[in-house]
């Protein structure tokens, strides 16, 4: 009797969002935040979805978005109590308290008497460091260390165009930063200051996520390669008729059937030999 046909193997499947898209989400269903982006994070987002929809793979299309919203999470919220903490006057303050350009001062005190509205006096306080210029490297930041894993920008071949592409994210977000000191509305220490802030953040995010960009596993996150590596036990797939047989051994089933089987084959041999089965 021919020996049956062994299991056969498919390996990990690809994962699609229809196949591994709601295990990746109740996965992290508690870490998914809906956030407002800020500047730069949509050029992030749309990059990140078109690198998915060439490539397909729902594990680094998830990890891309959450690692992106922590970024700017965890840097909106650190700049904030920075603000708040340090209270530094914007260069446009004297504006802000003065609005007719008349200052006014304490005698005794020197300090100055402001007459302005109160919301722009108290925004005026929130110079150090800037938010537009963290947010921005927060998320570009992270796009660029995103397609210096995808594009292998460290592959030691020497291609100048990967680099450009890879910094491309960052001078976008140095544009947004030197705009906060043309207006008016930070110094250059709040803006480069919040630019390494955005950065920081943006880095540790995505290492948390992605292997290095050098690394040979550095094109897909951690969660795909432990995928890979461990794959569900619907992955190995069967014949149906080995599923309630074991496998054959000296040419007998070592089963319950295969024991029926040879008992009712003995009934018959000794039924044709003129006996009678109690």
């Amino acid at each position: 009797m021919p020996a049956p046909a062994p299991p056969i193997s498919l390996g990990a499947p690809t994962p699609y969002i229809t196949s591994h898209g709601s295990k990746v989400a109740r996965l992290h269903i508690n870490d998914d935040r809906p956030q407002i982006p800020h500047e730069g994070q949509y050029s992030t987002i749309l990059g990140c979805a078109a690198i998915y929809f060439k490539k397909r793979n729902v594990y680094d299309l998830h990890h891309a978005i959450l690692g992106l919203l922590f970024s700017v999470l965890i840097t909106a919220v650190l700049t904030d109590a920075i603000k708040d903490g340090v209270g530094r006057p914007r260069p446009d303050f004297f504006w802000r308290c003065f609005p007719d350009g008349i200052p006014d001062y304490n005698n005794f005190t020197t300090g100055a008497i402001c007459h302005g509205e109160a919301s722009v006096i108290k925004e005026g306080h929130k110079s150090f460091p800037s938010g537009h210029t963290s947010w921005s490297f927060a998320g570009l930041g992270f796009l660029s260390w995103y397609l210096a894993g995808k594009i292998k920008v460290f592959d030691r071949k020497g291609h100048v165009a990967k680099v450009c592409i890879v910094l491309s994210p960052l001078l976008l977000a140095a544009l947004v930063a030197v705009s906060r000191v043309d207006d008016y509305w930070h110094h250059w220490q709040d803006v480069c200051t919040g630019g390494l802030l955005g950065l920081t953040v943006a880095s540790i995010c995505y290492l948390q996520f992605f292997p290095l960009p050098s690394d040979e596993k550095g094109l897909w996150p951690h969660a795909y390669f432990r995928h890979i590596g461990e794959p569900e036990g619907d992955n190995q797939v069967q014949p149906t008729y080995m599923s309630h047989r074991s496998s054959i051994h000296n040419g007998s089933f070592h089963s319950p059937d295969a024991v029926e089987m040879r008992s009712t084959s003995q009934a018959l041999d000794f039924m044709e030999a003129g006996g009678r089965v109690q």
